[in-house]
């Protein structure tokens, strides 16, 4: 049976970090894999995550199973830190999932299985997982337009034209905040009238939440996904805690359906908890425990947000260095839209031999698209980055 598998092509940006790790050169820089970084290189263990951790291990009594959906506790701490107060508990269906592409590939699975017709907008470009997944489940993908190359910014006529082609019962997929990989956000004015262009057409906005707290602020970067979720019929929503509590290794992420008629809650609840039994079965459990466990103790939580607020802070600080260096050296002030864009990415605007260039002259690597992870940055290799993009003309 083997023999009739296929090759399948490498994840670009894990060869890309094999390659950084084959590199002999001391001064080579790592812009690639997504995963935040201290100015010391290490994505540290949060202090209140470390506590709960401890208190944990002391407490704990059993492993036995939680539910199909998970631990009830977590849904309400997600649900309460994501959404706040724009639609009731009894309006949000919702499970634990492996993490946030877990979240994704059920969130898919419950639109083909509740219309197989569905046709699902993504934007262009998106994390490469969205398009990856929906081509193995054969779910049709039709770009949009998002980023303006010419910009660096939205291009968010373009967007809404080609949203104009959206029909009763397609799937728009956007990002809640922090866009994977241009770092371009809507602002709300641009959010309402997506909105209110889903509605007259009767599609279902699906939000990707994987940066809560990495933009402008925790309640800032869900202040657009608490719009949606208050003013459409339906939305799914999946949301990782991979970043924002720097538990990536433990992949816990939550699914959420809201449904503001309160007749289809139940029946959503339950085809949920049958993906998930269909899947995993039982989804893990120790880091959604740990994530309830920080945002259910006033303590844990306020020293979790002071460190969040810590991380936020630096990458602006990073991202308005890098501004102000390329400034200086180029004498031009195109290269402000890196302080203006938010979470750990940004995409530069450098062409793939630029990209090239900057790899085999300097040991910077970074994804082929010029998608740069601003934390794998600190204020020593800034002015390092900023000579070699100038040096290969970017």
């Amino acid at each position: 049976m083997f023999e009739h598998l296929k090759e399948k092509p490498a994840d670009k940006i894990i060869a890309l970090a094999q390659a950084y790790r084959d590199d002999p050169r001391e001064g080579k820089i790592d812009l690639g894999v997504g995963v935040y970084r201290t100015p010391e290189g290490v994505t540290p263990i949060m202090r209140a995550i470390k506590t709960a951790e401890r208190q944990l291990w002391e407490t704990e009594t059993t492993k036995a199973y939680t539910a199909l959906a998970g631990d009830p506790a977590f849904a309400d701490a997600m649900i309460g830190l994501i959404l706040g107060k724009a639609v009731r508990r009894d309006q949000v269906a919702a499970i634990t999932t492996p993490g946030g592409t877990g979240a994704v590939r059920q969130a898919f699975e419950l639109v083909k299985m509740a219309d197989p017709r569905a046709r699902v907008f993504v934007s262009d470009p998106t994390w490469p997982n969205h398009l990856t997944i929906l081509a193995h489940m054969g779910i049709e993908a039709v770009p949009y337009r998002y980023f303006d190359n010419a910009t660096c910014a939205v291009g968010f006529a373009g967007m809404m034209a080609d949203l104009d082609g959206v029909r009763a019962g397609d799937v728009v997929l956007l990002h809640g905040c922090c866009h994977n990989p241009t770092g371009a956000n809507l602002n709300l004015t641009e959010w309402r009238a997506v909105v209110d262009l889903l509605n007259a057409r009767g599609a279902l906005p699906m939000i990707d939440i994987a940066y809560q707290g990495f933009g402008d602020g925790l309640d800032e970067d869900a202040a657009a996904v608490r719009h949606v979720a208050a003013n459409c019929p339906e939305v799914l929503i999946a949301a990782s805690c991979s970043k924002n509590f720097g538990i990536y290794r433990e992949r816990t992420g939550i699914l959420m359906a809201v449904v503001q008629d309160r007749g289809l809650h139940k029946v959503t609840q339950g085809n949920l908890a049958y993906l998930n039994r269909q899947n995993y079965s039982f989804p893990p459990d120790h880091g959604a425990r740990l994530v309830s466990m920080v945002l259910g103790d006033d303590a844990l939580r306020a020293d979790w947000q002071a460190e969040l607020e810590e991380v936020r802070l630096r990458m602006l600080k990073l991202r308005e260095q890098l501004a102000g260096e390329l400034q200086r050296l180029s004498g031009s002030d195109r290269f402000g839209f890196i302080a203006q864009h938010r979470g750990m990415f940004s995409r530069l605007g450098a062409s793939p031999e630029q990209v090239e260039r900057l790899r085999a002259d300097h040991g910077i690597y970074m994804v082929g698209d010029s998608r740069i992870n601003i934390a794998g940055l600190n204020a020593t290799t800034v002015p390092v980055l900023a000579r070699a993009m100038i040096d290969v003309g970017v």
